[in-house]
């Protein structure tokens, strides 16, 4: 079987953003006992669903949930001059915040009710620059390992070429979340 085209490739990508953006309720916060209460996949679809609000951070930076399974998340973002940096590329805090995300989420499918997490340690990699030109890219965050007491994660960014701009991994803190004790 041949392998779809470019085209077709980020046809579909733009497909699957524009139908999440369809479902996603407008950006708010949900309360640390709502979450905490949670299984992990009720969370994550009732954000895809639009049942409970999406992340302000994510609306602020415009990337947006694409999909997720346990011990993976995606996003997708298309950087544009609203992340620039003062020498013409986006600011490398944009793919940062990318792997930051989608690497505690992937940690996030993977917890139990009444678990929270917190990154103690994020490390990134640029391998190239990303530019307002280029048009959508998506982070992939997986579960390396999780104990008791900490996670860590592994993400790439990349396009519809499959061009990778940036790798990350972290460390993560896993909390007993307050009014879950």
């Amino acid at each position: 079987m041949q392998s779809p085209s470019r085209e077709e490739r980020l046809a579909v990508w733009k497909a699957e953003e524009r139908a999440m953006r369809d479902h996603l309720s407008t950006p708010g916060t949900m309360t640390l006992a709502q979450v905490a209460g949670m299984n992990p996949a009720d969370f994550f679809n009732g954000i895809s669903r639009g049942e409970f609000p999406h992340p302000p951070f994510g609306a602020l930076v415009d990337f947006i949930p694409i999909e997720f399974s346990d011990g993976r998340f995606v996003f997708q973002g298309t950087p544009d001059g609203r992340h620039y940096n003062p020498l013409g590329s986006v600011h490398g805090g944009y793919a940062a915040t990318l792997l930051d995300s989608c690497m505690g989420c992937a940690i996030h499918t993977m917890l139990k009710p009444g678990q929270g997490y917190t990154t103690t340690d994020l490390r990134v990699s640029y391998v190239r620059a990303l530019r307002g030109d280029m048009g959508p890219v998506r982070a992939e965050g997986k579960v390396v390992h999780v104990g008791r007491s900490t996670a860590i994660a592994e993400g790439r960014i990349y396009d519809v070429d499959d061009r990778l701009y940036a790798v990350g991994s972290t460390t993560c803190l896993i909390l007993q979340m307050p009014n879950s004790l």
